[in-house]
């Protein structure tokens, strides 16, 4: 079945993809789908399509033979979602990575799914615009893998999460073919909402090849306020920013291991950050400055360097893995009861640190190491509270033995439906979303 599947796919194989097998891969490539894929000792191969047709041309082939596909960009996020088995193909975007079109004066943006966020930020900069998308491994996360996972980040208090800034985009279906939806629409596909659909689905229903986006014009001036102090404090503090006029473009709660590892002691924190006109700024942060003395509450200012460096490290506290043990999580919660969720037990541990967005309730979590009792306890308190604990990154092992999405809803048969009409052989990174 080797032989076939590698003749095969040298037929395929031109000056536009890139053809590796896993085994002599590099260890960055080998060390992923390992952690990835349940089998990975069965040949796998690996492949770096240069254009979307030569992308579209590997998945019809693979339909055809009903080979199983890893989909992916850079990988960076490979760990996350179920494991999958019996796969037969690793399909890499990240030379897939063109800017198709900026549109400056219309504040739109097209780029093929592989371009690296941090390479289109730089794009946009020359034109002062950004989009307003502070990801997971920034440096080298993808469009593709960006939308595929709904990895926002804290930008969401200002601008609403991916699924809102997308405009539109292009898709390889399970059968080969290319499909379009949204902004600049030659073909799309009647009764689904398609930029919804693929956000977050984990590339369960296409191969994203293109995307269109709404930008916003860059402000070159910004500054974070962080607050710190005891719990009723913070609520308080929290409480009355939500419901001023106060115009912060991010705003997290900090759990006391968040903010004990930025050195700046040990209680829990509340960080806010404001890009705008500077009177603007140094208005609105007199106001909360002024909040906080009243509340006893510890301040501290950053701009430039130091306040880049501050949410940095907040979001590699949350998001990235420390250890070979580390378990990262995305929460959700009720707002109301996200200060109470900073208080249980399980969080007061060194071991768990959190942020969560205040005005939305979602959140990072990671653990330093594996316990099971204590994922189970607040997957349940989420849960409780209109909420959810998902697994992102995990040792395989853990992976094998616990459920990592959690979910409790009611609409997995719909999910199903939707899977069996855009990947009816389920080659597409088969089991590694809900369905």
């Amino acid at each position: 079945m080797t032989t076939a599947i590698a003749t095969q796919l040298k037929s395929l194989i031109d000056s536009q993809t890139e053809l590796v097998e896993l085994k002599n891969a590099d260890v960055y490539w080998q060390s992923k789908i390992n952690q990835a894929v349940i089998n990975a000792d069965a040949p796998i191969y690996l492949l770096f399509p240069k254009t979307v047709d030569a992308l579209a041309k590997i998945v019809k082939q693979a339909s055809q033979n009903q080979w199983r596909i890893l989909i992916c960009g850079n990988g960076s996020k490979l760990t996350w979602g179920n494991l999958s088995q019996d796969i037969s193909l690793v399909i890499s975007t990240q030379k897939c990575d063109r800017l198709i079109e900026h549109a400056v004066g219309d504040l739109t943006v097209t780029a093929e799914a592989g371009m690296k966020i941090a390479d289109l930020q730089a794009v946009l900069r020359s034109h002062n615009q950004f989009l307003p998308i502070d990801p997971s491994y920034p440096q080298t996360a993808t469009l593709g893998g960006i939308v595929a996972t709904a990895d926002t980040g804290s930008w969401r208090q200002r601008y609403a999460g991916v699924r809102d800034l997308l405009l539109g985009l292009s898709f390889v279906r399970a059968d080969g073919e290319i499909a379009k939806a949204g902004g600049r629409v030659v073909k799309n596909v009647a009764g689904y909402d398609l930029m919804k659909l693929f956000t977050g689905a984990y590339g369960t229903l296409g191969l994203i090849s293109q995307l269109t986006f709404r930008t916003y014009p860059l402000i070159a001036t910004s500054q974070t306020l962080l607050l710190t102090g005891k719990a009723e404090q913070i609520a308080q503090a929290c409480q009355t920013i939500r419901n001023s006029g106060l115009t912060p473009t991010a705003l997290d709660l900090l759990s006391a291991t968040v903010v004990d590892r930025l050195g700046l002691g040990k209680d829990i924190g509340l960080v806010m950050r404001w890009q705008t006109i500077p009177e603007s700024i140094e208005q609105q942060i007199e106001q909360v400055q002024a909040i906080a003395k009243d509340l006893s509450l510890t301040y501290k200012n950053y701009q430039d360097r130091l306040e880049t460096d501050l949410w940095q490290q907040c979001a590699t506290i949350t998001t990235t893995p420390d250890s070979d043990t580390a378990i990262t999580c995305k929460i959700g919660i009720s707002p109301t009861a996200a200060l109470n969720f900073l208080q249980l037990k399980q969080i007061s541990s060194p071991n768990i640190a959190v942020r969560v967005h205040a005005a939305s309730g979602i959140g990072e979590l990671q653990l330093k190491n594996i316990d099971n009792r204590a994922i189970a306890q607040m997957r349940s308190y989420c849960q409780q509270n209109y909420g959810f604990l998902t697994i992102l990154h995990a040792p395989k092992s853990v992976k094998q033995k616990i459920d990592i999405w959690g979910y409790t809803g009611n609409a997995k048969q719909t999910m199903q439906t939707i899977k069996n009409q855009f990947d009816p052989q389920n080659i597409l990174n088969p089991s590694r979303f809900l369905v």
